[in-house]
């Protein structure tokens, strides 16, 4: 009898020690569910999960929730609902869904980087790629610094601001361009002087260089930056001035009108000039006079005239002895292959002064004869 009461008694504990063991694992065995257990992510990125607490254990659970190997620096919020829970009871059959937000910061490492959920005895593995190595700068880059064009071109420029920072920021855009150089920036299509930029966020940025018409053939750097109080960025831009090629024609008083008396020579003084940007090679001078009319030139050509330099030419005009008394057009050309100037002179021909002296004595002699004959024979 003593004996049966033994193995009663062991019989008993033996089924109790089962039975708390099944409750025990059946109390911990609601499971933590979110699709996306692996994920490659940039310096900066805010990650949203949603994760379900599932509960198929047969009765309900309450299970304490809990973060478990976050890396430093990384910040994260765990909601249910309007709440952060810290424990979560859950029907069985039933699930609760909880939003977890994880911001990996500026400054990190390039890495691979692994986290817990935890729900009682239920473990979510969390894996994060961060693909790149952060800062907590700003950049201020393109993909296009050097471009070419004449000293009439507009250099266009497009370039990308991006606030690396977790903070909003305004930066001052500036410009150290050399003189003779205007720069214009412009975002969302309106010229700026500055922006307002959200944390984490880019921004075209258009930059247009304007050279003035007279600048030097040449290579120049534009240095740029974009600056707050505390932080500042900067860019670098190339223009490659190929230079203009541009020639000035005048009369060296800048009166175009002369006289001349038939069949004789006038003389000119022209000032060909470079207003271009490059040096200016074998200027032709050339002349379209009227019919029998001679122009000569000396010199007939200029070698080579430097940007903003000048030379002077010295025209003789030969009038032809045919002309007539009256105004004619003598076109004046200078000429490169790059570049033309034209001007128009006005040459009014007339009378020798010794035919002047002739007329003067024939209209008097012609006078003195009919004052004689008049007299002679007036008083018949």
């Amino acid at each position: 009898m003593i004996k049966k009461n033994i193995w009663l008694k062991v019989f008993m504990l033996s089924v109790a020690v089962m039975l708390s063991g099944l409750t025990a694992s059946v109390k911990g065995s609601a499971t933590l569910y979110t699709p996306y257990t692996r994920l490659a992510v940039s310096p900066g990125t805010s990650i949203d999960y949603t994760i379900d607490l599932v509960n198929h254990s047969g009765q309900m659970s309450n299970d304490e929730i809990s973060i478990v190997g976050m890396p430093d620096n990384w910040k994260y919020n765990l909601v249910s609902g309007a709440y952060s829970p810290r424990r979560i009871s859950v029907l069985n059959g039933e699930k609760k869904t909880m939003t977890l937000k994880v911001d990996v910061p500026y400054q990190v490492e390039k890495n691979t980087y692994t986290f817990y959920v935890r729900a009682g005895s239920s473990s979510l593995q969390l894996v994060v790629d961060v693909t790149e190595t952060g800062s907590n700068e700003t950049e201020f880059s393109t993909t296009q610094a050097n471009m070419q064009g004449s000293a009439n071109s507009t250099f266009s420029y497009r370039a990308a601001l991006k606030n690396r920072t977790a903070q909003k920021q305004l930066y001052s855009l500036r410009s150290d361009a050399p003189r003779g150089w205007s720069v214009t920036f412009q975002v969302d299509g309106r010229s700026v002087t500055s922006v307002e930029m959200e944390a984490n966020t880019n921004k075209d940025v258009q930059i247009e260089l304007k050279p003035s018409a007279q600048i030097v053939a040449g290579s120049y750097k534009i240095p740029l930056s974009a600056v707050t109080g505390s932080i500042s960025a900067k860019l670098e831009l190339e223009a490659v001035v190929t230079g203009s090629h541009e020639l000035g024609l005048r009369t060296e008083n800048d009166v175009l009108s002369t006289t001349a008396n038939k069949g004789g020579k006038r003389t000119l003084k022209l000032v060909v000039r470079n207003t271009g940007a490059s040096e200016l090679r074998n200027i032709e001078i050339k002349a379209t006079p009227p019919a029998h009319w001679e122009v000569n030139f000396e010199p007939t050509q200029i070698d080579q005239l430097a940007p903003g330099s000048e030379a002077t030419v010295t025209a003789t005009v030969k009038v032809s002895n045919r002309a007539v008394l009256g105004d004619y057009q003598v076109n004046v050309e200078a000429r490169t292959p790059e570049a033309y100037a034209k001007i128009t002179v006005r040459t009014s021909v007339e009378a020798p002064f010794y035919y002047i002296l002739l007329g003067i004595v024939i209209i008097a002699a012609a006078l003195y004869i009919v004052v004689f004959l008049f007299r002679k024979f007036g008083r018949r």
